[in-house]
């Protein structure tokens, strides 16, 4: 099982940290909360991961491509251009698939999507953003989605919140409405599954969104099921976010820490 983290925006909430680096390098702890997310997805031993690059994916590509060494202690001879290193012990993300990809700086979520579809082999796959952690059940996620047998799911958080609002009847979603100025309603949490039939509802080209659009009209052809989730999810937009996910990490009260 694939899954496809979002990692291009450019945080402009969060000013502070992306001035310099991607939303996903901004640490929680020593570690970005990307490598937080992929770390919580390899627990339930999804480990195939296409990471959708654009702001700053130089500094993202640059921290897995040097990983083993950041985070192992290793031995090289100087003098020795064959580029040889010897790694004395192996990090706990061993067997990781990486797969960074450019999408383009500019791009909107719809068109990052769309061109990875290159890089996807099976017909159904993950994929979240690159500011979010939470407790989902990933394998309870997957099962639902198998059970309905529809182009798409999203995972439903039941919190007041800027982001998309889903009008739901049972477990169908009715209608996608992106970053409402008000919501008691279940809201998009992110961690989606697809089939591939989502790539049919994009555009390679700079403007085309996911949720705008693509969601939005998936959900109206009823295509689009909600997995509820009621546990924890954040997301990390702002200073305030930070400090408060830093915060429960290092009082180790953070949910989705279960390695």
């Amino acid at each position: 099982m694939q899954v496809i983290i979002l990692c291009g925006g450019l945080g402009t909430r969060l000013r502070e940290e992306t001035e310099f680096k991607p939303k996903p390098m901004v640490n929680i702890g020593e570690r970005p909360i990307l490598w937080h997310i992929m770390k919580f997805y390899s627990c339930f031993d999804y480990k195939d991961f296409v990471l959708c690059l654009g702001y700053k994916g130089e500094m993202i590509k640059e921290y897995f491509y040097n990983y083993d060494v950041f985070t192992n202690d290793f031995t090289i001879e100087l003098g020795d251009y064959t580029g040889k290193v010897k790694i004395h012990r192996c990090n706990d993300e061993a067997g990781w698939r990486v797969t960074l990809a450019d999408t383009g700086e500019k791009a909107l979520k719809g068109a990052r999507l769309k061109r990875v579809e290159k890089y996807i082999n099976e017909d159904t796959f993950m994929m979240t953003y690159g500011d979010d952690v939470a407790n989902v059940n990933l394998h309870a996620l997957l099962d639902f989605h198998k059970s309905h047998g529809k182009i798409a799911t999203v995972t439903g958080v039941n919190i007041a919140s800027r982001f998309g609002e889903l009008k739901i009847k049972g477990n169908i979603v009715e209608s996608f409405i992106e970053k409402p100025e008000a919501t008691t309603e279940f809201i998009n949490g992110g961690f989606f599954v697809f089939n591939k039939k989502i790539f049919d509802y994009l555009r390679d080209e700079d403007e085309c969104d996911l949720e705008i659009g693509a969601l939005e009209q998936i959900a109206k052809e009823g295509q689009l099921m909600v997995f509820k989730h009621n546990g924890f999810w954040a997301c990390m937009d702002t200073m305030r976010d930070v400090e408060y996910l830093n915060r429960i990490w290092k009082e180790n009260k953070a949910p989705w820490k279960i390695w």
